[in-house]
Formats: C-alpha cells, structure tokens, sequence
C-alpha cells in the first residue's frame, strides 16, 4: 500500500522574513490561496492509497494538525521529531511507524515545501516509478534541468532501464556556474528532487547496512513513543543521541539498489525568492508582485507586501518583501545570502528571526498592535470550540473587547458569556481562562497593562495543549 510521507521539519531561512522558525515556509501560502503543506497534501490525494504520514517540529504540532483540518485531510499519525536530526531519521521514523501495520508499506517521501506545476506528470512518474520500488529498489525523482542552475544539487544517471527510469550512479553536490553548464550539456545530470519512492522495509535494511547507529536509535525511540490521539512521539532522550544525517548521504550514495525516475512537472523547491519570481506570473516588464503594490518604470523584480503599501520607481532585478515588522531587499541574483542576515539576527538575539508580529499558538494566534511602556494592545483570534490555559499573571491585568464571535470567560469562581461588542476586565493576579464555544473564530482586542508584559509572565494552571507549569 502507498503511502504518503511528508517532511515538514525545514525552517526555510533564505525566505525570510516571511519564512520564520515559529511558522516557517511550509505553512505560508507563498504560491497560491493554500500553504506549501497544504498544496503537498492536496497533491497526494489522487495517488494515495492509504492516509499521510506528517513528520514535523514539536513546536509545530497543532499547526500542521490545523491546516490538515481546513483541507478535510486526516493523518494516519503525526511522528514528532523532539529535535531535527536531518532526513536519514525522520524518513526512518515514518518506515518504522509503517511497517507496523503494513510490512510491504511503499512510501512516497515528500518534503512538504516544494512546489510542482505539472500535477498528471507527476502522477506519471510516481506511476512508472512504483513497480521498481516493489521489487525492492529505491527510486529518487531527478527533476530534468531547465537551466544550469547552481541552488540545486545533481543527480548522475547510469544506465538506462526503461522509458524514464536509470540506474543510480552518483549524487553530486551543489555546483558552481561552469560545471552545472557541464552537467546540463552532457545530458547524464538532473536536479535532486530531494522526493523518493521506497519499501519501508527496504530502506531500514539499507540504513541498517550503511547507517546502523542511525536506525538503532530510531528503532530505540520508536519503541519508547508514546501516543496522544495522532502525534506520535518517539522517545526523546533516545532520539536526541541520533546522528544527524541527510538520506542522501547515509544511504542513497552507499547504496546499489538505488534507482532514478526522470521528471519534468515544473518542480521547485522554493528555496529561495528568486524561484518564487520564477514560478510566479510577470507583468510585461517581467515585475512580479504580491498585496498592496504600485510600480512605476521597474523591470524584472519580485515585490511581496504583507501589511501596507509597497511602492517603487526606477529599479531593475530586485527582490523587496515587506512584513509587519521588517523589509527585506536585496539583488535578485543575491538572494540565497539572505541566510547571513538570518545568522546575523540570531548573534544579535533578536525575536523576528523566530516570530512574527502574528503569533501562532494550538488554540490560535494573537498579535501585538502597539507596544509601550506599562501597556500593550493585542489582536486575539481562538479557532472554534478551542480553549486556552487556566492561567494568571503576576505583574498585568488585562481587559478584554470581543468584537467577532463569542467569547465564554472564566474568572476566578465566575463563568460568563461575552457576545459582540461587550467587554471585561481580569485583575493582576486572577486565574482566568479563555475559550471559544461556537462555529466561528472568536476575535477579540486585549489591552494589557502593568509593570512587566512579557509572555514568561504566565503561570498555567491547567492546559489542554500539555503546557501546564
């Protein structure tokens, strides 16, 4: 039985600032109405035989179950990964909760961040890959080349088996401008997809052959989870120990069963904004844009705003992404450097290499509108029938305007409802909870005011979400 395994443990950094380790690329809609995670999903359904698996972040357990949610698409489980070991175990974890209930499980591994155009050529080439991968092979999709692209790692071809279909030689890093112009030419080379087609039980026992530490403290962790409804979390302390290894390096270049299927379907991993400029429509001045932009005389540019106006004359192969609380521009040709400015904020500690101004949690989101001294205002939103901590706070009090929905409020011994346009105050020091008891999003502006407002100043009473003090 097929089934799908998506990867959903990147963080994304070279698309900052949009991308950001609190909600990083795969859950943002950076091609079309649905997120990355969600389009990977959908592009699933039509082949799947069986439900998902979702390998992602602990942090970002309730996100992914969120968006799986708004697509009407169940998991069959949700592996946690207690830290991010590479692809070599968490591909690992996905085959081990496979194989327990089906030992000929065949998995289709997909990083959850990539985007592909050409949905029925890749359906065909998933096709044309599965028999091979029954009779114990293990296939990478090699992506056929539409330029000499340097972003990309490469697949060399051995020889051919069939329409599409080759012997694996050799994987090849990164390389630089003349020799991916070597590659290209001679024909033998195509871009690593990073997707793979294989026997769960054939890729334990080749990670066992190549790997054995890696697969010994996967099997470990996997014997030591525990379940709570659909996550599945593998044993932490065991896992933390794991080598941290890509699939590629572990056991597709060590490997001799390993294979290649040859795809052209519009593929990108999105790895950067140039190849959203790529992918996306260009006016006739080869512009591309996203919101609230205006553009006078500019050619060849990539122009994404998230919360204002955009404007820009005069200028030529630019990338300029604009969110709430930071701007990034940068040459088109430069944009894979964005990863110093990334390292950057995390030397200077600053908070929006991880969050935005837009805050995701398992009930919701909040965001902060304005931000002074002894107070702060916030934009509330609790998803339907989700509740937060039984919580109070030693140093703000805090009121409460529900302006959408219905709010049903705890304070201290008293539980009340709040409609629209009605509004209360919690004092310092008061337990209280928030929960939202209807169909529609509840939204509400909180106003804080007090001595110290930072969000350590909670102490959880109880919790829902596992995150009581």
């Amino acid at each position: 039985m097929l089934t799908p395994v998506l990867l959903s443990g990147g963080v994304g950094s070279r698309l900052w600032p949009v991308s950001r380790e609190g909600h990083p690329k795969q859950f943002q809609p950076l091609a079309g109405e649905l997120s990355m995670l969600q389009q990977t999903l959908q592009r699933t359904s039509g082949i799947e035989e069986s439900a998902p698996l979702v390998v992602c972040n602990e942090e970002h357990r309730f996100m992914v179950a969120e968006q799986l949610r708004q697509v009407d698409i169940a998991a069959s489980a949700l592996i946690l990964e207690p830290q991010g070991r590479n692809t070599a175990p968490a591909v690992a974890l996905a085959a081990l909760q496979a194989v327990a209930t089906d030992p000929e499980a065949l998995l289709l591994v997909l990083p959850a961040d990539h985007l592909i155009r050409d949905l029925d050529a890749f359906v065909e080439a998933v096709g044309k890959a599965v028999p091979l991968a029954m009779q114990g092979r293990l296939m990478t999709f090699g992506v056929v080349p539409s330029g000499a692209e340097t972003g990309y790692g490469y697949i060399k071809c051995g020889p051919q088996l069939s329409a599409d279909l080759y012997d694996l030689e050799r994987f090849v890093e990164k390389p630089d401008a003349a020799t991916a112009r070597d590659y290209v030419d001679s024909g033998n080379y195509l871009w690593n997809s990073g997707m793979f087609l294989l026997r769960a039980a054939t890729y334990l026992a080749q990670l066992g052959e190549h790997a054995p530490e890696i697969l010994s403290c996967c099997e470990q962790a996997m014997a030591g989870a525990t379940v709570d409804l659909d996550f599945v979390r593998p044993d932490a302390q065991i896992f933390d120990q794991c080598p941290s290894d890509s699939i590629d390096y572990a056991v597709m270049e060590k490997t001799d069963v390993g294979a290649v299927v040859s795809l052209d379907c519009g593929w990108s991993d999105v790895g950067a904004w140039s190849s959203l400029w790529d992918v996306a429509e260009r006016d006739s001045q080869g512009n591309a844009t996203k919101g609230d932009v205006i553009l006078d005389n500019c050619r060849n540019s990539y122009f994404r705003s998230e919360s204002r106006l955009v404007a820009a004359t005069g200028v030529e192969d630019l990338v300029v992404v604009e969110t709430a609380d930071a701007i990034l521009v940068s040459h088109r040709d430069k944009v894979q450097d964005v990863k110093r400015i990334v390292n950057q904020l995390k030397q200077d500690e600053r908070p929006e290499v991880s969050l935005h101004r837009r805050v995701y949690r398992p009930w919701g989101s909040y965001e902060s509108l304005v931000t002074s001294d002894r107070f702060q205002v916030k934009r509330i939103v609790v998803n339907p029938g989700q509740t937060l901590s039984l919580q109070m706070h030693h140093h703000r009090a805090e009121h409460w305007i529900v302006v959408h929905g219905t709010a049903e409020v705890t304070c201290e011994d008293k539980v009340f409802m709040l409609g629209e346009d009605e509004s209360t105050y919690i004092p310092l020091g008061h337990k209280h909870r928030l929960a939202n008891p209807g169909r529609i999003p509840l939204e509400l502006i909180e106003v804080q005011s007090g001595a110290y407002l930072g969000e350590d100043d909670i102490v959880r009473f109880q919790d829902e979400y596992g995150r009581s003090s």
